[in-house]
């Protein structure tokens, strides 16, 4: 018996356990590590790219999902770039013959990866000047899924 309780305890360390209370039932979301393993851009976290370059990203999935790539400009503008149904394993995005090209403004660049294993709700977009956290549950709310995850990197565009 102990030795089930040690290997209960051991494989719950390695968990979340979330509640959200909602009115009168409490939702929940068990998370037992991320899904994203990787998330950086092509020349590695905080590179310098100019105007006119083109920058891709690696990201690591140890899971099948969706993945939703976020921009916060200098500004503080936040716009959601791009959203992929992907495979488990490592991704080069974008995918194919698609290219993101960089324009201004210069500055730091701050992109998240926000992945969801159901499909993301097109009634809630991460667009515009807001609260990064507050947003964001709304948004993986939306989706219904009880599982997600949030990498972040950045760059400078000069």
């Amino acid at each position: 018996m102990r030795v089930f309780l040690l290997a209960l305890a051991a494989f719950l360390s390695a968990c979340t356990l979330t509640l959200y209370p909602e009115g009168l039932s409490v939702t929940y979301r068990v998370d037992f590590g991320g899904a994203i393993l990787r998330f950086e851009p092509d020349r590695g976290r905080g590179a310098t790219y100019f105007v006119g370059e083109e920058v891709r990203f690696f990201l690591t999935l140890d899971r099948p999902g969706w993945v939703s790539l976020v921009v916060q400009d200098p500004d503080g503008y936040t716009y959601e770039l791009d959203r992929f149904h992907l495979s488990r394993g490592t991704h080069v995005l974008p995918p194919g013959p698609y290219r993101y090209t960089l324009t201004p403004p210069r500055g730091l660049h701050r992109v998240r990866a926000v992945y969801t294993q159901s499909p993301p709700s097109s009634r809630v977009r991460l667009e515009g000047r807001y609260t990064w956290d507050a947003r964001l549950r709304l948004y993986v709310e939306a989706s219904g899924a009880r599982a997600y995850d949030v990498a972040e990197t950045y760059f400078y565009v000069r």
